[in-house]
């Protein structure tokens, strides 16, 4: 989900009254007497309901069966159902929350309510061999016997400032062995989107019909491209009912969102990196793991191998924030000589891949083989090979300094020395979106040019009157701009170490 909105604290509340179960988002769990109720109904669970009686059992806790949840789904897909039943019925998932199976059937339904991927190999795609990397003395580099379908992966973020890894990190894998057909967005508030950073590279296409995506598939093994629209259309409706009625934070139809579109590709690995701090959509570690935890039990339900990684988002992640800055970032990674947190969270989610795609025995190995392509060259020429393959211009890739430019850079200085203590993510992105990096409304235009550099990150050492971040502008930064970002930056006395970008990671 592609929002600003953050969770409160009793998003985490959980009743412990056997009467009421007032949990607002997590997984609800039903009471002794709703399950024995629901297992002395199966026979009326599985029939279907009027949309009235359906709305009521939700409203009372009481768990839907998988015919219900896909009969709501239908009627969200067909209109049957109206906006004002449709509207009650997120409420109610809203307030008493969803069992894992609720949810999983939940995403299921919308997943099917539009068009799902097969891999299925077709004579055009069985040499998919030719695009395997072999590194010598490793067991996992040996393609030829498996599927394709079997080496189908992706990768879901859910938002941060900086957040570019799946630009190098798509080509990397491609490199590594495995296929990566990757549907991405467009960055919406204070979060850059993947596809507004790749098209800052002119003539780059991010519009691909099925057979474009399965012969670049064919002939690259990577691509980042958007959503069509018969990928599962029931979100869409669902999704702006949502908005309006201020059930956007919950975690069933947070997870049921975001894994109705990703299942649509078909992966059979995915990874998920879900930011936690000040400038993600969770903010707090618990908020994280709950959102993870429900990700994770519906991928299982779908037959998905998938691991989660909580990784920090109160620091901009990298040095470049704004749509060509993140790409000359991410070239400069592809090229082996990215922000060591950067490179370090792209080798982290891609080891995990890796390892569950069978192509490394441990994530830790995976994470190797990741760091090798970055380092030897074959990571880049995937990139310039998707690039060319949509449409994009090479030459900015082979030269940086062709991406779009700003009028101006104004380099801010520090006003007196110490240890780079922190910097505050949504500050930072704030003023870049002011600038124009990004959008307030779904029909603004993005300034490719705009956005920020630092030139320090979180434990490094700064003078008094060192320059410490360079705004790109069009000639629209003002003194409250200035003031802002000023007041991004905390500096202590004392000698820090910058944290490791990923909290923890979770496995099935």
């Amino acid at each position: 989900d592609s929002t600003s909105t953050h969770f409160s604290d009793s998003v985490l509340t959980q009743a412990t009254n056997n009467t009421q179960c007032v949990s607002v988002t997590m997984s609800a769990s039903t009471t002794s007497a709703e399950k024995s109720s629901n297992s002395s109904s199966g026979a009326e669970q599985s029939d279907e309901l009027s949309f009235p009686d359906l709305l009521a059992r939700k409203r009372d806790g009481l768990e839907l069966s998988d015919a219900q949840v896909s009969q709501v789904v239908r009627g969200v897909t067909d209109g049957s159902l109206g906006d004002e039943q449709l509207g009650a019925f997120l409420m109610a998932v809203y307030l008493r929350g969803m069992t894992d199976a609720e949810t999983t059937a939940l995403t299921s339904a919308m997943l099917h309510s539009g068009r799902v991927l097969s891999w299925a190999e077709p004579a055009e795609l069985r040499s998919m061999s030719s695009l395997s990397v072999h590194r010598e003395g490793d067991p996992s580099s040996s393609s030829s016997s498996s599927s394709l379908a079997s080496r189908v992966v992706d990768k879901h973020s859910t938002g941060g400032v900086g957040d570019k890894v799946s630009i190098p990190l798509a080509p990397a894998l491609a490199a590594c062995g495995v296929v990566v057909p990757m549907v991405s967005g467009r960055g919406l508030g204070h979060t850059g989107g993947t596809l507004d950073k790749l098209e800052s590279i002119a003539g780059y296409r991010v519009a691909l019909s099925e057979a474009e995506l399965r012969a670049q598939i064919a002939s690259v093994g990577c691509a980042i491209c958007g959503q069509t629209g018969d990928i599962a259309p029931a979100d869409r409706r669902m999704y702006a009912v949502r908005d309006v009625t201020a059930t956007v934070a919950s975690v069933p139809l947070i997870t049921s969102s975001i894994m109705s579109k990703k299942a649509a590709i078909s992966p059979a690995v995915l990874v998920l990196d879900v930011k936690v701090g000040r400038a993600a959509f969770m903010q707090t570690e618990a908020e994280a793991r709950v959102l993870a935890r429900s990700m994770l039990a519906v991928n299982r339900g779908l037959g998905i191998r998938a691991a989660a990684a909580l990784t920090r988002m109160d620091a901009p992640l990298g040095r470049a924030i704004g749509n060509s800055l993140e790409i000359a970032e991410s070239v400069r990674c592809l090229r082996g000589e990215g922000p060591v947190d950067l490179e370090h969270l792209v080798c982290v989610l891609g080891g995990l891949v890796l390892q569950r795609a069978g192509r490394a025995p441990s994530a830790e190995r995976g994470a190797e083989l990741v760091r090798a392509s970055l380092h030897d060259g074959s990571a880049l020429t995937r990139f310039r090979d998707m690039v060319q393959a949509q449409g994009g211009d090479v030459r900015m890739v082979d030269d940086l300094s062709l991406l779009p430019a700003a009028e101006q850079v104004l380099p801010l200085v520090s006003e007196r020395a110490g240890y780079v203590a922190d910097l505050d993510a949504l500050r930072i992105a704030k003023v870049a979106l002011e600038l124009g990096a990004g959008r307030k409304r779904k029909e603004d235009q993005v300034d490719f040019a705009v956005g920020v550099l630092l030139r320090v990150q979180v434990g490094q050492r700064i003078e008094a009157e060192q320059p410490w971040i360079d705004v790109h502008h069009q000639g629209n930064l003002t003194a409250a701009h200035i003031a802002s970002l000023q007041a991004a930056l905390t500096l202590q006395d004392e000698p820090c170490a910058a944290p490791d970008p990923v909290i923890d990671v979770l496995t099935e």
